[in-house]
């Protein structure tokens, strides 16, 4: 059994790529089952991001939540005026947690689903060809592809129930 944090407690999201440190952010625990955790953090960027299908702006609140048993993330992204924009999605390694920190390594691969569930994207495969993790790590692509294939289809039915405690 996995130690649990506490709803209410600050902790330091860090996010990986190649094994190099991407970014780190605070985030306020909003509830952790001992598996799934999830955490509210402003948008971590200085600029607005525009994606192309969404834009990430300063007052998006994201919701992200992680497990220590599966292989991806998934973020409730809220503009603020309260209005849900949709969720972007992480393919990972299953996701650490201890001494105050989540730690996600991201294998290149995502997904987004619109509020309306009107568009469900797949992004960045080719960021995940030319990252040579098919060749560094078979199981590892194999099993992120299969993640992929198996969010799409979440996604068709909406997250909501999923991310429930």
């Amino acid at each position: 059994m996995f130690s649990t944090l506490a709803p209410g407690r600050e902790v330091t999201v860090r996010l990986l790529k190649h094994s190099q440190e991407k970014m780190r952010y605070a985030a306020i625990v909003v509830d952790d089952d001992g598996n799934h955790v999830a955490v509210r953090a402003p948008f971590a960027g200085d600029v607005t991001r525009d994606m192309g299908f969404v834009q990430f702006e300063a007052g998006d609140v994201f919701t992200e939540h992680y497990w220590r048993n599966r292989w991806y993330s998934i973020k409730e992204v809220v503009a603020a005026n309260g209005v849900r924009k949709g969720w972007y999605c992480d393919i990972i390694r299953p996701a650490t947690v201890g001494g105050g920190m989540i730690t996600a390594e991201d294998l290149d691969l995502d997904l987004w689903r619109s509020a309306d569930g009107s568009q469900i994207l797949r992004l960045d495969e080719d960021e995940f060809l030319a990252s040579g993790l098919a060749e560094l790590d078979p199981k590892a692509a194999q099993q992120a592809q299969r993640t992929l294939d198996d969010l799409a289809e979440l996604a068709e039915k909406g997250f909501d129930a999923l991310l429930e405690f």
